[in-house]
């Protein structure tokens, strides 16, 4: 991401860990986490994030995740249920909720929360492309167990006739949390 991140005098550029970031405390407006919440060590990361804010300053944490269904036909989702996801387990990971008795622990309330849904079209090429991005895929590639030419080949032999037309629709979904620092 950094390499493709595109160069400008107002921006610095910074590649740490979420939980140790090094920056001066109190110092950032705003903190923004996208798809990753669920991979932090939550009591790490929290008081590194209040930390870094300024009195007032704002953490928010956004998903969007593939929900494993095509619009145009009901089977994708066995399919997707028994056969993508026992060929590609997901790896472990935080899923546990975040309430606001855990967020005041951390020294944060919660100003707002929002559910979403989007819809995106995808051809069977495009689908098994973005089916490669998932990090079960990517856990089976790195452990070695298979090639990305393997996996990107099986995927697009096993969705294409799962495709009525030249593209289907797919449901994500994700949910916002806006949180303030407590002063």
């Amino acid at each position: 991401m950094l390499a493709q991140a595109p160069v400008h005098a107002g921006i610095r550029y910074l590649e740490a860990p979420a939980e140790q970031v090094p920056l001066e405390s109190q110092t950032v407006d705003l903190i923004t986490v996208s798809l990753a919440f669920h991979w932090f060590d939550r009591s790490r990361f929290l008081p590194e994030a209040h930390r870094l804010l300024r009195a007032g300053g704002a953490l928010v944490i956004y998903s969007n995740g593939f929900l494993g269904r095509m619009n145009d036909n009901p089977d994708f989702e066995r399919w997707h249920r028994e056969r993508y996801l026992t060929r590609y387990p997901t790896p472990p990971r935080n899923n546990q909720p975040f309430t606001d008795e855990d967020a005041s622990r951390y020294g944060f309330t919660f100003s707002g929360r929002e559910s979403y849904t989007n819809e995106i079209a995808f051809s069977a090429e495009q689908l098994a492309c973005y089916l490669m991005t998932q990090s079960n895929v990517i856990a089976a590639v790195e452990q070695g167990s298979e090639s990305p030419e393997a996996v990107y080949s099986w995927l697009l032999d096993s969705v294409s006739p799962l495709f009525r037309a030249t593209t289907a629709t797919f449901p994500f979904g994700g949910e916002i949390w806006y949180l303030r620092k407590r002063t």
